[in-house]
């Protein structure tokens, strides 16, 4: 019996790029693609911490501790599920253009460091930036925890992978922020 070949699920294909139709066709690329934010040309990650600022900014007057905790184990437990489809039907383990890792991330740095001027929540962001561009030291060691083996689809490990090198990159920055404020 002639049998059609089996079709590759998208997340076992080419590796897609993102496109406003690709953000709109499913919630979890909206999500993920950090609303838009993650489709920048350059410094998509960048591009997301930018926004992700300007988000807990425009929520901050408005929100207790208890409802921010809230809203960040939401956004981290919301931001694994979208991570994970996003990257499988993109084909990719860790696509740039994926960016709520890095909007989760850093709404933890700036809660932790609130209340905080503007020029303080600059330099959380340039620290968080560059631990999470660099991947100095424990940041490349949790990059690579999670990561598959080439030609393998991306799994529920792999979407958690893609926030967690982010948060040790938080805490790393909250770790910097911590030593200069008690030295």
């Amino acid at each position: 019996m002639n049998r059609e070949p089996a079709v590759n699920p998208p997340f076992l294909g080419a590796a897609r790029k993102p496109d406003w139709r690709f953000l709109l066709s499913h919630p979890a690329h909206l999500i993920a693609l950090g609303f838009g934010s993650g489709l920048s040309r350059v410094a998509p990650g960048t591009a997301g911490t930018l926004w992700a600022w300007f988000v807990f900014d425009a929520l901050q007057p408005p929100m207790g501790e208890t409802a921010r905790g809230s809203v960040l184990v939401v956004a981290t437990l919301v931001g694994w599920w979208a991570c994970t489809v996003t990257a499988r039907h993109l084909a990719q383990a860790d696509p740039s253009s994926v960016v709520w890792d890095e909007v989760v991330a850093f709404w933890l740095v700036l809660w932790l460091v609130t209340p905080s001027g503007f020029w303080a929540q600059v330099v959380a962001f340039a620290l968080f930036r560059v631990f999470d561009a660099a991947k100095p030291g424990p940041v490349a060691w949790a990059d690579q925890l999670f990561k598959q083996r080439r030609g393998r689809p991306v799994g529920w490990a792999q979407g958690f992978g893609i926030l967690f090198d982010d948060f040790v990159a938080a805490l790393c920055t909250l770790l910097v922020i911590a030593l200069w404020k008690f030295v």
